[in-house]
């Protein structure tokens, strides 16, 4: 569902960049992949899905937690990048469907780069 837009977004030179570090890798594998997804869509409906974000473009972090590395490669950290790379269209709440897709295809990107990081 997601490899179409991942193939995209690794076209990107600023997008390809985000990588997880170690740290990440061992928070997502001590706090586990249901509470790492619990935390991306508390970020998404809090900090993404309003219609209007005060700061909107600065509102993501980019470090300091997993899903805030994986929303900047996803380009899911702010409406902008949303328009510009899913098409869902500013100043206007993002639907439950919507916020699902960012958080789905954020958990598949933290689960690649999972791989990625076993494979090494």
């Amino acid at each position: 569902m997601y490899e179409e837009i991942l193939d995209r977004l690794s076209k990107s030179d600023f997008r390809r960049k985000f990588r997880l570090k170690d740290a990440d890798i061992e928070y997502i594998n001590k706090k586990g992949l249901d509470v790492i997804q619990s935390h991306a869509r508390d970020f998404i409906t809090k900090r993404i899905s309003p219609a209007a974000i005060k700061n909107d473009g600065k509102q993501t972090p980019m470090r300091g937690h997993p899903v805030f590395v994986a929303q900047h490669a996803t380009a899911c950290c702010c409406r902008g990048c949303i328009n510009k790379w899913h098409k869902f269209p500013k100043n206007c709440e993002l639907t439950p469907t919507q916020q699902e897709y960012l958080v789905g295809l954020i958990m598949e990107w933290i689960k690649q780069q999972q791989i990625k990081k076993d494979s090494r």
